[in-house]
């Protein structure tokens, strides 16, 4: 079992930025590929960026050039930066480790973007 503790999230107004991190319980973070959820409220929860092993990344259109995931696997973390926040990113923010058929999540943090 992985647990995953978020930190990082609050409130910002438009324009803002916000750097989240995500620290594992697990001496083989670095095989895990990671990645950021949302979930908006009413809204199913969407992907925002993952990071493989080797440090390929995938992006939704939505954040592209205003998010950045990254990892530090001597940290065991995994963070997003967000820049240029928009009242459309608030939501709660999710962390995720996968792999084979081990799957864990994090409890969430809290982002919200006032106008």
């Amino acid at each position: 079992q992985v647990q995953l503790v978020e930190s990082g999230g609050g409130s910002v107004q438009a324009g803002g930025s916000l750097r989240l991190s995500c620290a594992a319980s697990t001496n083989r973070f670095s095989i895990y590929t990671l990645a950021w959820y949302r979930q908006a409220p009413g809204k199913q929860r969407e992907l925002v960026q993952s990071i493989a092993s080797n440090g390929d990344t995938t992006s939704a259109d939505s954040v592209k050039g205003r998010f950045t995931i990254s990892r530090d696997n001597a940290r065991n973390t995994v963070y997003l930066q967000m820049n240029s926040l928009k009242p459309e990113d608030t939501a709660v923010y999710y962390c995720n480790a996968k792999y084979a058929y081990a799957n864990f999540w994090g409890q969430g943090t809290q982002v919200t973007v006032s106008s």
